[in-house]
């Protein structure tokens, strides 16, 4: 949510960032707002009017019944009713158009940062950098859910009995290894200095609206039937959530934390070969970061988040490449993001793996979380970044280190979380 200030002093300036999102159906809100904000503030003065009249006629009251003047006092008394009775029905119409603003207010995207480029949707994002060479063997690499198959590494048909499309059941050796790039995200992730963090899985409905817009919330969450709890999409939900109406240290930032968590997706109208496996589901494991900082800070940690990312990937030698978000493929908090995508050397192509993004104060605004600072309180900037999401991380493994006999060799990084084990293998019993 942006600040109403823009609004009031340059409408235009909002209208035009609409206008570069692609959003022209709400360019009537700014005008909406404005014209809100104006009663607004005109209802809060007359109401601040009649406090300082009402205070004055006290006084006066005060003065009369000191001076022993009690019946004039009396007949005055009725002038503080009447006062009474105009602010309370201020106060109710000032609550109502604060709740009429803060409802269209929800709606207007974040001010996106000018190196963004203007694109209607995700096939206008911009290739920025490639990170290792992606190779295609001379063998032919499988679907990554028949080589899961093989090793009796996956079983989806079981799953679909029990919870029906979009789930499945890892098995063996490739369910350790899946866990083995969680258990290595993590701690690639202490190294650089984040604190872990398993937070909850569901939250409240408030915490969802401060996190995310409304079109996104109705494509992602999923609602627990009689309570007001969601099921997280992403710990980056519940990670920020938890700040919620804190006033924050400014020595305590940057907050650099990395969290692990299910994510629960609806995913909804997901098709073709690629969502038969494992890459399009409603249920997988995440490792994420989120740093809440100072606002003059938050491209600095944008920058090394993202980088955090592609340096875990190439770790495993899987090669990447970092994609910058067009205006269009920007949900409506975000001032700026990336992706960054895995080679596929049987699709022979980069798939997304990751995202970074920054949403300045969007965040911090709509949960009131703030840092105490020598000239007063701020709202913090907030970023969140996937260190790994699998299993469409696991995919990105699998294929990049198939080997030729339907093996998959290990990297050297995962193999202390695996027991030592170089390769899995079929088993020949």
């Amino acid at each position: 949510m942006i600040d109403i200030k823009l609004i009031r002093e340059n409408s235009d300036l909002v209208k035009e960032n609409i206008k570069k999102k692609f959003q022209d159906e709400k360019l009537f809100l700014v005008d909406e707002v404005y014209d809100l904000d104006q009663k607004y503030r005109e209802c809060k003065v007359n109401a601040d009017t009649l406090r300082a009249k009402r205070n004055e006629v006290s006084e006066k009251i005060g003065f009369l019944m000191r001076e022993g003047k009690k019946d004039i006092a009396e007949k005055i008394k009725n002038e503080i009713g009447s006062i009474n009775a105009e602010i309370s029905e201020l106060e109710e119409k000032e609550e109502n158009l604060t709740a009429e603003i803060k409802k269209r207010m929800m709606l207007i995207p974040n001010i996106i940062d000018e190196s963004v480029p203007i694109g209607k949707d995700d096939s206008e994002n911009v290739e920025v950098e490639k990170f290792g060479e992606p190779k295609v063997p001379k063998y032919e690499i499988p679907y990554h859910a028949d080589i899961c198959e093989a090793l009796n590494g996956l079983d989806k048909e079981s799953a679909g009995r029990t919870s029906g499309n979009g789930f499945y059941y890892l098995m063996g050796d490739i369910a350790r290894l899946h866990s083995a790039m969680l258990s290595y995200a993590r701690d690639f992730m202490i190294d650089k200095g984040f604190t872990y963090c398993v937070p909850p899985f569901m939250i409240h409905g408030d915490v969802v609206n401060g996190v995310m817009s409304f079109k996104e919330m109705e494509a992602m969450m999923y609602k627990i039937e009689g309570e007001d709890l969601y099921l997280i999409g992403t710990s980056e939900h519940s990670m920020i959530g938890k700040f919620k109406d804190q006033i924050l240290k400014e020595s305590e930032l940057p907050i650099c934390l990395t969290s692990y968590s299910p994510c629960f997706r609806k995913e909804g109208g997901a098709h073709g070969l690629e969502e038969r496996g494992l890459y399009r589901v409603h249920q997988f494991e995440k490792q994420e970061m989120v740093v809440l900082c100072k606002m003059e800070d938050s491209f600095t940690w944008y920058n090394k988040m993202w980088k955090y990312t592609v340096d875990f990937f190439r770790s495993l030698d899987i090669p990447v490449r970092t994609l910058e978000c067009c205006s269009g493929d920007l949900a409506d908090l975000k001032v700026k993001s990336c992706d960054v995508e895995a080679w596929s050397p049987r699709q022979q192509k980069y798939f997304e793996v990751g995202s970074c993004s920054t949403l300045g104060d969007a965040q911090a605004r709509r949960l009131s979380i703030r840092a105490k600072g020598e000239k007063g309180n701020y709202l913090v900037a907030t970023l969140n970044n996937t260190v790994l999401a699998s299993p469409r991380g696991l995919i990105a493994l699998i294929e990049n280190n198939y080997q030729e006999d339907g093996s998959i060799k290990i990297p050297k990084a995962l193999q202390p979380y695996m027991g030592g084990k170089e390769k899995i293998e079929k088993n020949k019993n």
